[in-house]
């Protein structure tokens, strides 16, 4: 069979890589060639002589060519209620905002997903997720409001399509009218999946089922839940061992901890992965490596809910799948995931391995394949490899925040964040010169601010 016609490549040369392969594999000075969407040729030195259709050619000198980042956890619809319950735990945050999440409607959950996105692509990432369970009667097309905001932001794209049956009246946390029903829940996120969930190799949007949280879903939702996406073939997701309360929670209602309620519905495997996990012993830790069920590790959430460190150096050593994520803008407040890197290693060396906790080189890691793993795609995206996707980031090192720190991935692990000079996203600009080039930044910068006094205003008089 011929190989297929290349309609047109991108070549950038004289770059510092790091492709996160299974050696780290690393070039002083290299180059990357992009064959319409796929990574065609890598290595040290200049790119190969001859090659036809290109369409641009980039001088790299002073960047870090990295694969895009992968985020794994977030709540889009936070961005609009940002700067609230600053110095509350968990739960009280929780309690505090539900009624004003209870309000969202599409045209909020639309302009929050386009300034979530927007801050996360200007930072370098290429691959985000969106864990969207709250759904209030009557609020509209959110799953699609959100899916369309992606799409046109040129992000490659997971909506993790939650849900929560229980609320107040039945010992939850949110608002009655904010959550759905058992059956209600279910048939809605099987027409989510059925609708936008994309399995082929360069998919750019997919669809997992992630009922919200063991206090704010039923058994029952647990475990239908589990079933309908290894029936409809697609992955699972939900937060776990988040805090001791949601522990303590766990033992009180279900007889069991976190892990052990988990695995008795049908959520630890290889398809499934969890949030936060900050409260993990030994024991759950084997059962998440045993299974191959993934964690997203939030630390600068973590830190400001003050739910704690999680044991990201025992989950490695144990293999244990580990990506990064943002988490809800409610709780991380600026949005990007580069500087979870930093986050993550500073982070865990407060733990109990202290200096010995992480590398910069694992934090880059955390960031690009291990999200691509928790995520089911680490066989197209998450490393600089021949055949996969052309999903990467050039990094600016050698301006007055990084110049003078000789290694680059310490310098974008480390120093300052990294200006992006260049994000390609299925091999295509997204952004250019650190900003956006697929949407208007200061549209949405005035439209999430609209929103969001709309919000406060309909919270106020509710």
């Amino acid at each position: 069979m011929a190989p297929a016609t290349v309609s047109q490549r991108i070549v950038i040369e004289n770059a510092a890589i790091a492709t996160v392969d299974a050696h780290d594999t690393e070039y002083a000075s290299g180059h990357v060639v992009v064959a319409d969407n796929t990574i065609e040729s890598i290595g040290a030195g200049p790119a190969p002589e001859g090659l036809e259709n290109v369409v641009r050619r980039v001088d790299a000198t002073g960047h870090l060519v990295t694969p895009g980042l992968v985020n794994t956890h977030h709540h889009f619809y936070q961005w609009i209620t940002r700067g609230l319950a600053t110095d509350h735990n968990l739960f009280n945050w929780l309690v505090a905002l539900y009624p004003t999440w209870a309000r969202i409607d599409e045209q909020m959950t639309y302009a929050a997903a386009q300034g979530s996105l927007a801050m996360m692509a200007r930072g370098g990432v290429t691959t985000a997720m969106d864990h969207h369970y709250v759904f209030p009667q009557g609020s509209g097309d959110l799953s699609g409001s959100i899916i369309r905001a992606a799409s046109e932001t040129g992000v490659r794209f997971t909506l993790a399509r939650g849900s929560m049956d229980r609320s107040e009246k039945d010992g939850g946390l949110p608002p009655d009218f904010a959550v759905e029903t058992l059956d209600g829940a279910l048939a809605a996120t099987e027409e989510t999946v059925r609708k936008h969930h994309d399995a082929s190799f360069d998919a750019m949007t997919q669809v997992a089922v992630a009922p919200c949280s063991p206090f704010s879903v039923s058994t029952e939702l647990m475990r239908q839940g589990a079933e309908l996406a290894r029936r409809l073939g697609v992955r699972l997701h939900t937060h776990g061992s988040e805090t001791v309360e949601e522990e303590k929670f766990c033992h009180e209602l279900f007889g069991m901890g976190p892990t052990d309620y988990f695995e008795s519905t049908g959520w630890l495997g290889d398809d499934v992965w969890m949030a936060h996990c900050v409260h993990m012993n030994d024991s759950d830790i084997a059962a998440f490596a045993r299974t191959g069920t993934g964690v997203a590790h939030c630390p600068s959430s973590n830190a400001r809910l003050a739910a704690g460190i999680a044991r990201v150096p025992d989950m490695l050593a144990a293999g244990v799948p580990v990506g990064l994520g943002v988490d809800g803008t409610a709780s991380n407040e600026s949005g990007e995931l580069h500087t979870e890197l930093r986050n993550a290693l500073l982070i865990n060396r407060l733990g109990a391995h202290r200096e010995a906790a992480l590398t910069a080189r694992q934090a880059l890691r955390l960031g690009t394949y291990g999200g691509a793993q928790v995520l089911g795609r680490a066989d197209n995206i998450g490393s600089l490899e021949v055949g996969k996707l052309a999903d990467l980031v050039l990094w600016k090192t050698d301006g007055i925040g990084h110049s003078s720190i000789a290694d680059p991935v310490t310098a974008i692990v480390l120093g300052a964040a990294a200006p992006v000079t260049l994000s390609l996203v299925n091999g295509k600009p997204v952004v250019e010169n650190g900003r956006l080039l697929t949407a208007d930044e200061d549209a949405i910068a005035r439209s999430t601010r609209d929103e969001a006094q709309r919000l406060a205003r309909i919270a106020a008089t509710s």
